[in-house]
């Protein structure tokens, strides 16, 4: 499985289409669900040009998962589409936390993705997020995928009690991102001081560490 993480905007016209073809596979016709697509092709009004995709490839260069990454000071699945799933708070809308969504790994080949694969790809895109300043991601995600997360040790925790949706039972789902994941320019001026403070300190070869 090899990824690929990119802007819409970055992406060729022809990955474009593969990938609306792929979701279109996986999420209408072997999951069933209720999403607006046109000629075989998934795609909604929360994929533009801003919108961040991880996209996984086979050997062969076959698209066998992908993820959409949105963050919460725009409009997102979630915030517009799903507000109930918090409980009565208000959706997240800040620029630090994203929205973590079409997450798939559904191999529609040979179906030789593992369960190290999808979390291989979910690890991608915290990652992937965690790089584009977020601190904390919300997802909307149907309740079998809870104990999935919890298997990778990923630290989760449900925004508000699930909620049967169209036919499927769904919960807005909180993740959080290790602290080793977010880019050093996230940290907070005032901890860039103290770091700098005490590297001023520090004997130059202790900076550099043993050769």
């Amino acid at each position: 499985m090899k990824f690929l993480s990119a802007k819409s905007d970055a992406l060729c016209n022809t990955l474009k289409s593969e990938l609306e073809r792929y979701r279109y596979k996986v999420f209408v016709e072997t999951l069933g669900w209720d999403l607006p697509s046109r000629e075989g092709r998934e795609t909604d009004q929360f994929d533009h040009d801003d919108t961040y995709y991880v996209i996984a490839r086979d050997e062969e260069g076959r698209i066998n998962g992908c993820a959409r990454l949105l963050p919460t000071d725009r409009q997102y699945l979630l915030g517009e589409i799903f507000p109930q799933l918090m409980a009565g708070q208000a959706p997240p809308r800040h620029h630090d936390i994203w929205e973590l969504s079409r997450f798939t790994s559904m191999d529609l080949h040979d179906n030789r993705n593992t369960l190290e694969d999808t979390f291989r790809l979910l690890r991608k895109a915290i990652a992937t997020a965690a790089t584009l300043g977020a601190r904390r991601i919300i997802s909307v995600s149907p309740v079998g995928i809870e104990r999935l997360l919890r298997q990778g040790g990923f630290a989760t925790e449900r925004a508000g009690p699930p909620m049967r949706v169209n036919g499927h039972l769904l919960y807005a789902c909180w993740i959080d991102i290790p602290v080793l994941e977010r880019p050093i320019r996230a940290l907070p001026a005032r901890l860039w001081r103290i770091l700098n403070a005490r590297s001023a300190a520090t004997p130059r070869a202790q900076i550099a560490g043993a050769a």
